[in-house]
């Protein structure tokens, strides 16, 4: 297309196409049937011509997996399940030979109860200077046997377990905001302080290019650890945005800048507000956060508005680029939730499924892809968004392995159904994911992801996964080096327009019923048939025009 202008592109960080590798389901090397970084490496090449800028590895740590290796038991090396730390210095190698960006997750919040500290602390008795790294504290009541304070567990269940004394009496309790097996870190400390900069360093020598931070809003804790109480305020909460984190990302970003070329953090910033989660954007802070109010927000015409003149004022205020995610580990993919009745998402309640009409969430799936990547700033692709995989919601029961499935007794169906194994190739599992011989996939992946494979959609012009490798060509071509500033183009009732430069638009239809492009417009992608210059429902398109929609 020799109409596309050339732009210089920012800091890379600003306006990738970042791509979440859940390395555990992404691809399995060896043949046990667990994804391996043998598995990341061999497929570096499709990556690369998806289109991604970037790539975000979940926690590849020595870890005993009781959440997904959320649960650190040394930061500095890499779980046998997953290969070893020369087999990771050569794949962050290989992804820069490719093109790629490498972002490595880290989990300051909390460690394993396996981790060299934590075993330490129990082992060193009461009083003793290893358990001030962690949160050991006294019980209430007349003997200790009710919780220092009324803090939850995000993972269901009260957030402190009390700890047996080598001499068989009961001892103090310890602070877990996730499972037992993830003692929180005691920040105040300035071991763990120190710690966590020596980590930064030995991940920044072998060449990553940021740091994806996990529970960034969550390591300071408020002096005392005072109750939350019957009716909190979800702005002002205890264990959560306590001022003394941005201290800690300050001195992150000293380091980070230390370093040559351009080094980044994403924070994991989950807060009621755009103010404070623009906070942890400063300039001498992070970089850059994921964008939880648009992934929460239901697929409806006014509340994708809001949501995204509000990011776009609240990162405005601190010259922060914003974020745009549709999925993650974490979340019920966007397929299923856009063909529900109720297409918002909310990490408490959407968890027991609903009726999904999947055609329908296809269709929108794929208009909101190029609504993503149509607007300013990065924008992150879970694994499997681009084979439009929805969620598998009937993994059996004693194959689950999310311990939020079992801390709420199953009420909680848990984050397994969005981590099942991609489907490469072949017509029945392990659909390439592993080669011929191997284990069972780690989760069981459903039997019709035939046609859901790579293999499959690489032959079909047609495909999801064709419309995103088209949408990430232009993007990083031509959309993505834009002038960063949008602006809304007046439009039917139900249909979101917009311009990022005049004459490059967006438009997304959120109506039942086709609505007429603009006359003349030159329809550079779609993501439904417009070649009768209709615009199906549920469906996005890309113009060259400057006229109204």
């Amino acid at each position: 297309m020799n109409h596309l202008p050339d732009s210089p592109a920012p800091a890379w960080w600003r306006n990738s196409a970042i791509y979440q590798v859940y390395v555990r389901s992404f691809a399995d090397g060896n043949g046990d049937g667990v994804g391996d970084l043998a598995g990341v490496r061999s497929r570096l090449p499709y990556l690369r011509d998806l289109g991604a800028d970037a790539l975000w590895f979940n926690p590849w740590y020595l870890s005993p997996m009781a959440d997904g290796g959320y649960d650190v038991a040394d930061y500095r090396d890499i779980d046998p399940l997953f290969g070893t730390l020369a087999e990771a210095e050569e794949l962050i190698t290989e992804a820069h030979t490719q093109g790629l960006k490498v972002i490595v997750d880290l989990v300051p919040n909390h460690c394993s109860d396996q981790h060299v500290w934590f075993q330490e602390a129990l082992t060193a008795g009461p009083g003793s200077a290893a358990r001030e790294r962690f949160w050991f504290v006294p019980g209430r009541g007349e003997h200790g046997e009710l919780p220092p304070n009324d803090w939850q567990s995000y993972f269901g269940g009260n957030a402190w377990t009390r700890i047996t004394e080598a001499d068989g009496t009961a001892g103090p309790w310890y602070l877990h905001m996730f499972a037992p097996e993830q003692p929180d870190l005691n920040w105040e400390h300035p071991e763990v302080r120190s710690e966590f900069e020596s980590v930064l360093q030995f991940w920044l020598d072998r060449g990553v290019d940021g740091f994806r931070i996990d529970v960034a809003h969550g390591l300071a804790k408020k002096p005392g650890l005072p109750d939350v109480g019957p009716d909190p305020d979800v702005t002002d909460l205890p264990y959560q945005d306590v001022d003394g984190v941005h201290d800690i990302y300050r001195s992150w970003r000293k380091i980070s800048d230390s370093y040559p070329g351009e080094r980044a953090f994403v924070g994991e910033v989950w807060l009621p507000t755009p103010g404070q989660f623009a906070r942890y954007l400063r300039p001498d802070e992070l970089h850059s956060a994921f964008n939880f109010e648009f992934l929460c927000c239901a697929w409806e015409h006014d509340a994708v508005r809001d949501v995204v003149d509000g990011t776009l004022a609240a990162h405005a205020e601190v010259g922060a680029p914003p974020t745009w995610v549709l999925s993650n580990h974490d979340t019920i993919r966007h397929v299923t939730r856009y063909g529900r009745e109720d297409t918002s998402f909310d990490m408490g309640d959407k968890r027991l499924g609903a009726p999904t009409d999947r055609a329908l969430g296809l269709r929108r799936a794929r208009a909101a892809a190029l609504l993503t990547m149509a607007l300013p700033g990065g924008v992150y692709i879970y694994q499997g968004d681009e084979l439009a995989l929805a969620e598998v919601e009937d993994i059996p029961d004693h194959l689950r392995q999310d311990p939020t499935f079992a801390r709420s007794q199953g009420t909680d169906r848990g984050r397994d159904g969005c981590r099942v194994p991609l489907p490469w190739s072949g017509a029945a599992a392990p659909f390439g994911f592993s080669p011929t011989g191997a284990a069972d996939p780690w989760l069981p992946q459903p039997a019709d992801w035939a046609d859901r494979s790579v293999a499959a959609q690489d032959a079909d012009p047609a495909s999801t996964l064709n419309l995103y490798r088209e949408a990430l060509r232009l993007r990083r071509a031509w959309v993505g080096a834009l002038p960063e500033a949008l602006t809304w183009v007046p439009s039917q009732p139900g249909v979101l327009a917009f311009t990022r430069d005049g004459s490059f638009t967006c438009v997304v239809n959120f109506t039942q019923e086709p609505v007429l492009l603009p006359a003349g417009a030159d329809v550079v992608l779609s993501s439904a048939d417009c070649t009768d210059g209709l615009l199906p429902a549920d469906a996005g398109a890309w113009l060259l025009a400057t006229a109204q929609a």
